[in-house]
């Protein structure tokens, strides 16, 4: 093949062919893909089942701590988990540029087999379009995730209960800063990176020792958006303590010198729970104990209020309102 992607390359002839073989097949491969048939024939579930899809438009490609392959599995897995799944199988659908640096889509391809391998998921089946250049801007990917439910009540958007205490896994606003500094190549935004990751395994562990009500990932508007679409699904009221809350001082200091509200940056790997009271040190026991949990805290609770306000305690003993994201801080986040 030539050193950049031709058009024939998406005719479905024999350039699309050495395509798929020597780049996706090799990256992916597994028993059911390797059938290379027009679908995918996948053991059926006993049970519920949790679908998602979500198109990755991300740049740069490749950024500290990630790149848009890994975001085109890790977000769909996330997804998937959120609602009490177990995710199995993923799809990908790739829109390439004419012109496209094979080594590149060769890099996006090795960083996905990878990531899937990591999160314990097949990539079953795919597509592949090429478009002439100017058309799209390198590389766009839509993944599909399929996963068996785990639990007969999977958590949700609209079981949050006065009383829950909110728990997050992690550092906040990684992943919008890092693509940020990336972009711009902002020197001043230093030891930032990229969250991006499974969360599958942890979500498996809480859910098997924790009565979990709402699970959610806040990836683009960030935390405080997050909060505030469960807080009207659930029609309930939400407090979190300011000094609870973990951000890296890199992130702090970065937003500081831009103006950016780190509560309202993309997240992609880090999960919102929300468990009843008594159960919240438990969950945070186990959240700690994955790698990817290990400065989880506890950091609000779950009231009544009609009105299904975000208050925010403030570090100095104020309220602030968080309100959802108006306008957009940062476009293609992922």
């Amino acid at each position: 093949m030539a050193d950049h992607l031709l058009l024939d390359a998406g005719s479905g002839g024999m350039a699309s062919q050495r395509l798929i073989g020597e780049y996706f097949t090799q990256a992916f491969g597994n028993p059911i893909l390797n059938v290379l048939d027009d679908a995918a024939l996948l053991e059926a579930f006993t049970g519920k089942m949790a679908m998602s899809t979500d198109g990755y438009t991300v740049t740069p490609l490749f950024f500290p701590g990630g790149s848009i392959g890994t975001l085109a599995v890790h977000g769909t897995v996330n997804d998937v988990a959120m609602l009490g799944a177990r995710p199995r199988y993923l799809s990908c659908a790739f829109v390439l540029e004419e012109g496209l640096e094979l080594e590149i889509l060769g890099r996006v391809a090795n960083d996905m087999g990878e990531a899937a391998k990591k999160a314990g998921v097949l990539i079953v089946t795919g597509d592949t379009k090429v478009v002439p250049k100017g058309s799209c801007d390198q590389i766009f990917i839509t993944t599909t995730g399929i996963g068996e439910i785990l639990v007969p009540h999977p958590p949700s958007g609209h079981a949050a209960k006065p009383g829950d205490a909110i728990i997050v896994s992690g550092s906040l606003g990684d992943h919008g800063l890092t693509i940020m500094a990336a972009r711009e190549d902002l020197p001043f935004v230093s030891d930032v990176r990229s969250d991006s990751a499974p969360l599958n395994g942890l979500v498996q562990d809480l859910l098997a020792a924790c009565q979990v009500h709402v699970l959610r990932d806040p990836t683009r508007g960030g935390f405080a958006t997050t909060l505030n679409e469960i807080a009207k699904q659930s029609k309930v009221g939400i407090r979190i303590r300011e000094r609870d809350l973990p951000i890296h001082e890199s992130v702090r200091s970065g937003c500081s010198f831009m103006g950016l509200d780190p509560l309202y940056l993309a997240n992609e790997g880090k999960c919102l729970c929300f468990v009843p009271e008594a159960e919240a040190q438990k969950a945070l026991a186990i959240m700690r104990s994955s790698p990817f949990g290990q400065e989880a805290a506890i950091v609000g609770s779950v009231h009544e209020d009609p009105s299904a306000r975000v208050i925010l305690e403030t570090a100095i003993g104020g309220e602030r309102l968080l309100g959802m994201l108006e306008g957009a801080q940062l476009p293609r986040i992922c």
